[in-house]
């Protein structure tokens, strides 16, 4: 799989770094990405990790026409720039030495994405709103009109789901479970658990607020307030769920690597031939959507995450009081406290470990990062695609 071309800027290759597991990472990362001279229709949208860019109406014509993606000729296109930045407990972190991200995240996730997404359309599941990765920071997305949930898929019980079960609780989303259940225990079929993206109103027994838990009765009698074209698409959209994550667990169990649980999200967009279909969004099976545990390790009887819970599992050893990280109210102190502390760079170098490693593993493709990721995104983006501003 072919995912980055050398950019070349006034004749000259830009240098990348090729990295594997085995490697000390530490090439620059990518910090601030709502801010490339890119050709816009408005305001950058900047998430806690990616940035979009939409672009105008005569580009997304021109790059539809020019490259022949497979989307409705008035189709509004973006460019999605994604960062190096690490997230966890709703914060952004920072190492020591000025290190303001996880060198090699970013190409990482985009990678492993780009793989699962190309294997969904292989296998005739959907597609995506991915239409090109012309850079290994760097999508080509279609807007999308998003469905209301995370769509949430549990193969075994850790966690939250975990600890709410520990201490008594035994109906999750609609779903009851038996008494019997150990921690880390593999269930016996893979539980659907979706809660609300954003905040839902005025429906029923649903709570004005975001990341709630809501069950499949309830997307069934309010389908029109999530988002779903029709009453019949919850079912499309858990068939997609179902058969996505059993495609990832399958092709993950050769490497002695084990999918736990992970999230999925969807939207709706028109093809070339104006129909309108429900695809996969954001990203999908990576370290940072998905618990990803060692195989090998589990069979001897422990857990050894590959995924962003190994970060999330160090900050907790690493903070005086693990509470200020759990305790959603003190969220403003944590946020203060994540801005102003700067976490040991072996944390950050870890992950970046785990996330080339897990990513070279899946795709079996070294991941290939930019040394200056700015100037070589322009390098592609303005000479291959012409939409520097």
């Amino acid at each position: 799989m072919q995912l980055v071309t050398r950019a070349r800027i006034l004749g000259k290759t830009l240098p990348y770094a090729k990295f594997t597991g085995s490697d000390v990472v530490s090439a620059e990362v990518l910090a601030v990405n709502d801010s490339l001279p890119i050709r816009t229709s408005g305001p950058v949208h900047s998430g806690k990790v990616r940035s979009v860019y939409w672009l105008t109406e005569r580009d997304s014509a021109r790059l539809i026409t020019e490259r022949g993606y497979d989307v409705a000729p008035d189709s509004q296109l973006a460019v999605m720039v994604i960062s190096d930045r690490i997230s966890a407990f709703d914060c952004v972190w920072h190492g020591e030495g000025g290190l303001a991200g996880v060198p090699g995240k970013g190409a990482a996730l985009n990678a492993i994405s780009h793989f699962w997404f190309a294997e969904f359309a292989r296998a005739g599941l959907a597609r995506s709103h991915i239409l090109d990765v012309p850079h290994p920071l760097v999508w080509i997305v279609q807007r999308a009109r998003p469905v209301m949930i995370e769509a949430i898929a549990r193969r075994f019980i850790t966690g939250s789901m975990w600890r709410s079960y520990e201490s008594g609780v035994r109906r999750f989303c609609g779903i009851d479970l038996p008494d019997d259940l150990r921690r880390d225990q593999r269930l016996s079929e893979t539980l659907i658990t979706p809660s609300t993206k954003g905040v839902i109103r005025g429906v029923p027994g649903i709570p004005e607020a975001d990341d709630t838990n809501v069950s499949r009765s309830q997307l069934l009698a309010h389908w029109e307030a999530f988002g779903f074209r029709s009453v019949d698409d919850v079912d499309h959209y858990e068939t997609l769920l179902r058969e996505g994550v059993e495609l990832i667990a399958d092709h993950l169990t050769p490497l002695d690597l084990m999918l736990v649980d992970t999230k999925f999200e969807f939207g709706y967009a028109r093809d070339a031939n104006g129909q309108e279909n429900l695809i996969y969004m954001d990203e999908v099976g990576t370290p940072d959507s998905s618990r990803i545990w060692d195989a090998i390790a589990y069979r001897s009887g422990s857990v050894i995450e590959n995924s962003k819970e190994e970060f999330r599992q160090s900050l907790l050893r690493h903070v005086n009081d693990p509470q200020l990280l759990l305790d959603y109210s003190r969220f403003e102190e944590r946020k203060r406290y994540a801005e102003s502390h700067a976490l040991p760079v072996g944390l950050l170098h870890s992950l970046s470990k785990t996330y080339v490693s897990v990513a070279e593993r899946i795709t079996s493709q070294p991941i290939v990062v930019p040394d200056r990721p700015v100037e070589s995104i322009m390098a592609t983006l303005a000479g291959d695609f012409g939409l520097a501003a």
